[in-house]
């Protein structure tokens, strides 16, 4: 790590190096030869993202495809070895702002930071990549159309933010001309544009994850044309602009997208991305995982849009020099209880009926769903191993981890809710209809009822479980997302502030389940102001016991992602925070 970066404590600087990923080789290490160009990268897959807007993407499918079109001042590089993916490098921005070379202040609550040159739109003419753009694209976060996912992190740590962001909610939501104009007619205190090449942010106090949040795809830069759409609608989907390798020529919402190369774009203007295929193929619809494994044996794919590797071939896999086993310490996927249900006599958001179902969950069952011991671990924690602030804990010990029904019926029977009868919606992509059965499953043991609905077409977390309105509604009680932090290495905050942080619950929150306990406000609160990660850490892992304490979810799995590529694949390099290979870097051989 010779480059400007920053440092990770020596525990995590440790982790990383465990996390080495393993099967398949490293194709980075030179093996596949010479890049060669052209051709065309065929994705297949089940579901359309839940946002296309960078300002509200969420997921990690969403985060691989906004890499591709849209660029942020700094970012993450690929690579097969997952001590290479925590350092923050320098994507828009020439360097990493740090103490030693002026770009942070002493007091650590200034940070400048400095763009590199000929970075260019894909608009016609190509014009340059300003200071403006980013300022533009952070005050995008807390439109009231579409609000970031991760809003939260800035209204916490820039200042003016949180008073930018409360105006900006009485704006009317449907009105693209009032939502650009009190965007453009208010500034935030703590963000300017110096001039095109220099934008200076003010902290409330210092953060030690401040780089680790300019890296993060909510805060791309955004063109001026955006302001005549309103954020993520299905205007804006066909009008996406690119400063990346790749553009989107042609998007069918829910079928496909057509990324062809962008002419704007430099390779000497980007360290982080290359171009080698001449256009990406994304086919959506396709549920089954086996059919998509299939299609990629026999040469009709090329990689899994958002389906890992079917259970049953793993084990035939193992020596395949295309088949690997990628570290994504994550919760994925974890029980959420819809605390603001009215359904059951409001059931759920009593402590004592979500503690007793705490014992409901067969994890032994799930890890054999998803592959075995050397895929997924069980989970008993918020916070997984191999992230900042983890403490190994078990509130609810299991006989051998598969459930304790017994216990369960007891509990529900002193809480006063014997016989509950839940709305489960559950994802029809990958092995997810088999977790939500085995859950089912173990709930019906229990004397519990889960009525499981489908929910198809990307909608799981765009509208049905991010929608204050349909939870409060009783539209479902419990789900099972998943969460992959949004960055690695000194992330205390990526995991407990956006799933529990009860004050920002709202349209687009990840804190699903609405749960909102000031006490976690607090430890939050003290977290992101500690003078040092030690400290930090000791208040995310109090912040963990605490949610525990409270039951707000079932921790499941920390699962890691299984992949598979094509015969033709060469210079797969992996992204952690997207769970999947980076698209710009990989080409293909010669059929």
């Amino acid at each position: 790590m010779a480059r400007e970066v920053i440092k990770v404590t020596a525990g995590l600087a440790g982790l990383a190096v465990g996390l080495t990923a393993c099967g398949g080789g490293d194709p980075a290490s030179g093996a596949d030869g010479p890049p060669r160009q052209g051709g065309t990268l065929r994705v297949v897959g089940s579901s359309d993202v839940e946002h296309l807007d960078t300002a509200s993407v969420a997921s990690v499918g969403a985060y691989g495809l906004a890499r591709i079109y849209a660029r942020t001042l700094l970012g993450s590089r690929a690579s097969n070895d997952f001590g290479e993916t925590v350092p923050v490098r320098p994507d828009v921005a020439a360097r990493v702002p740090t103490r030693e070379n002026g770009d942070v202040s002493e007091d650590g609550r200034t940070y400048t930071v400095r763009l590199r040159g000929n970075v260019l739109w894909n608009t016609r003419p190509a014009r340059a990549v300003t200071a403006g753009d980013f300022v533009r694209g952070f005050k995008r976060l807390c439109n009231p159309a579409s609000p970031s996912v991760g809003k939260s992190y800035y209204i916490s740590t820039i200042r003016g933010m949180e008073g930018f962001c409360r105006g900006f909610g009485g704006v009317d939501a449907k009105d693209p001309g009032a939502i650009s104009a009190y965007q453009n007619g208010h500034d935030v205190e703590g963000i300017r544009a110096e001039d095109d090449q220099t934008l200076v942010f003010g902290l409330k106090s210092p953060a030690s994850d401040f780089l680790n949040l300019l890296a993060l795809p909510f805060t791309a830069a955004a063109p001026r044309e955006y302001d005549a759409f309103l954020p993520d609608g299905q205007e804006f989907r066909q009008h996406t602009i690119s400063d990346g390798p790749y553009q989107i020529s042609e998007y069918r919402p829910g079928a496909s997208y057509l990324l062809s190369q962008n002419p704007a774009w430099r390779q000497n203007t980007d360290p982080l991305r290359e171009r080698h295929v001449d256009r990406i193929q994304i086919t959506l619809g396709q549920d089954s995982p086996e059919t998509v494994q299939q299609q990629i044996e026999q040469g009709a794919a090329d990689l899994a849009w958002d389906q890992p590797v079917p259970r049953q071939a793993i084990p035939r896999l193992r020596d395949d020099p295309r088949f690997a086993v990628r570290e994504t310490p994550n919760n994925s996927p974890y029980l959420v209880f819809n605390t603001r249900s009215p359904n059951n006599g409001g059931a759920l958001g009593d402590r004592e009926v979500r503690r007793a179902l705490e014992y409901a969950v067969d994890r032994s069952a799930l890890i054999k769903i998803v592959g075995g011991p050397s895929i997924a671990r069980p989970l008993h924690t918020v916070i997984p191993p191999g992230n900042a602030g983890y403490a190994a804990s078990d509130q609810y010990p299991t006989p051998g981890g598969s459930g304790d029904p017994a216990r369960c019926r007891d509990l529900l029977g002193k809480a006063g809710h014997p016989g509950l009868t839940l709305k489960f919606p559950y994802r029809t992509n990958s092995v997810h209809k088999l977790i939500a059965q085995s859950l089912q499953q173990n709930l019906a043991a229990c004397g519990v009822r889960a009525d499981l609905v489908a929910d198809t077409g990307g909608s799981f977390y765009s509208s049905t479980i991010a929608t204050p309105a349909k939870a409060r509604e009783g539209q479902w009680d419990i789900a099972a997302p998943g969460w992959t932090p949004d960055w690695y290495g000194n992330n205390g905050r990526s995991i407990i502030q956006p799933l529990f942080d009860g004050r920002t619950y709202g349209p687009n929150s990840t804190n699903y389940g609405g749960y909102d306990n000031p006490q976690v406000s607090a430890l939050i609160d003290a977290a992101l102001t500690a003078p040092d990660t030690a400290r930090a850490d000791q208040y995310w892992r109090l912040a963990d016991q605490k949610i525990m304490e409270d039951a707000a979810i079932v921790p499941l799995l920390d699962r890691s992602h299984t992949i598979f590529r094509s015969a033709r694949v060469r210079g797969a390099r992996f992204l952690p925070t997207a769970a999947g290979y980076d698209y710009t870097r990989l080409w293909l051989a010669e059929d």
